[in-house]
């Protein structure tokens, strides 16, 4: 029953572009009608019909805890009842920034209200600290809308099948060197050419926009020394990955000490915040005690440091455990249906972040082995799995989330919902539909 959901549609889209305020919600790659929702608690999402759907998208990574914390609620109701901005400083900001940085290897970080805000912020400091112009990114690795970073962005471009984007001059990006993922001959080329003008690489930490496309070992240890051979700085976004594979992020997992981070997602709890840091000497740079500029009205806003300070205290060994054990019989049980119904895929993770993609590669190391995954396949048991009560990310290009709140029984109910999908995505590879692309939240 989406009767709701379908008038809702119909009215957004006369007063939104769309009728969504992110491309991806819209469904245009799985088709359908998306399903506007109206309450959450826990594992689960209840839509305008009435439907309670076990969330595997998690606000695209945020709800480590899950929805509506109890602990986390009366955080953030107590921050509002004091009021809601004040455009000054406060002692929550100093409190999460300073939990960041516990938990990290940056020394300073300025908070800012999205992650595209803070990778834009990231690489103008860059630009200013080096006084360079070029920046390398990789394709497939999604750093924000930012004009110079959406050149190859992933996942939202993707989805969409937009090779780039009408808006931005072919000025802007002129200066953003894209290269192949996981590919160091690409890297050390790129740095033989262009070396002296190189102000930063920025990558994703462990690229979650293409699918999840882990970086091959000792890549990001790579990343950073040929950077730092060359005079410039290694960005390392952990927007995504931040916080969410593990205590201290990818970070935690590879050890890859870089020298300016990006953060966003888990460290706000579900609000619009996020954060830019790294060494103070490089930090010190930024205005008013250096010459970089950079605000933000609502930055360091206090109800969404009370949700992100809550949240980094609750996110305790014990929870971070418990998702990888959630994920790994998930992830097992996704496979086990895939095979059973002789639908070619391939499972890949980050942590407890993963995704399917239905292809017969051996493995995905790049943004073009991403691509040629089956995208009606995908969009088949994706309908399925909704229908089913289970909401999926609407893109095959997209990570799959969990959090502490997944149970036995939601998990049980997303198990239970699987071998019928794997049934439908095998209907639809024998009978496939033109590709559609992929699009980004």
């Amino acid at each position: 029953m989406t009767a709701r959901s379908a008038a809702l549609f119909d009215a957004a889209r006369r007063v939104i572009p769309g009728g969504v305020n992110s491309p991806v919600r819209a469904f245009n790659s799985v088709g359908g009608t998306p399903r506007f929702i109206t309450s959450a608690s826990g594992a689960y999402l209840t839509d305008a019909d009435g439907n309670e759907l076990v969330d595997l998208i998690c606000s695209w990574g945020p709800m480590l805890l899950g929805h509506a914390h109890p602990e986390v609620v009366a955080a953030i109701t107590e921050a509002a009842a004091r009021g809601t901005s004040y455009g000054a400083p406060t002692p929550a900001e100093i409190d999460l920034v300073a939990e960041i940085v516990d938990r990290t290897p940056v020394e300073q970080a300025r908070l800012v209200n999205s992650g595209t805000e803070a990778t834009m912020s990231v690489l103008r400091l860059a630009r200013g600290i080096t006084g360079r112009d070029k920046i390398v990114k990789f394709a497939g690795c999604y750093h924000g809308h930012a004009d110079s970073l959406l050149a190859a962005a992933g996942s939202g471009l993707a989805t969409l099948g937009i090779p780039g984007t009408p808006g931005v001059t072919a000025g802007t990006t002129a200066d953003t060197i894209v290269l192949p993922y996981n590919d160091r001959a690409a890297v050390t080329a790129a740095f033989a050419e262009h070396g002296p003008e190189i102000a930063a690489l920025i990558t994703e930490a462990s690229p979650g926009n293409m699918g999840v496309v882990p970086p091959a070992e000792g890549f990001n240890a790579f990343l950073a020394e040929t950077a730092r051979a060359h005079g410039a700085l290694f960005v390392s976004d952990e927007v995504m990955t931040g916080f969410r594979v593990s205590r201290s992020g990818q970070f935690g997992l590879d050890g890859v000490e870089p020298d300016l981070m990006t953060f966003g997602k888990v460290m706000g709890g579900g609000f619009p915040c996020a954060a830019f840091g790294g060494r103070a000497d490089l930090m010190g740079h930024l205005a008013p005690v250096g010459e970089v500029y950079q605000a933000g009205t609502l930055s360091g806003n206090p109800v969404a440091a009370a949700a992100g300070l809550t949240t980094l205290r609750l996110a305790t060994d014990e929870v971070y455990a418990g998702l990888g054990t959630r994920a790994d019989q998930l992830r097992a049980a996704v496979s086990e249906a895939l095979r059973g119904a002789g639908v070619p895929h391939l499972v890949q993770s980050a942590g407890s972040m993963f995704s399917v993609f239905f292809t017969d590669a051996d493995e995905v190391v790049d943004y073009a082995g991403a691509s040629g995954q089956d995208t009606a396949a995908f969009a088949a048991f994706f309908h399925a799995m909704l229908d089913a009560g289970v909401h999926l990310p609407p893109s095959a290009f997209e990570a799959w989330f969990l959090s502490a709140a997944h149970d036995d029984a939601a998990i049980d109910k997303v198990i239970t919902a699987l071998p019928e999908a794997a049934r439908a995505a095998a209907r639809a590879a024998e009978d496939p539909q033109p590709k559609q692309g992929n699009d980004h939240d």
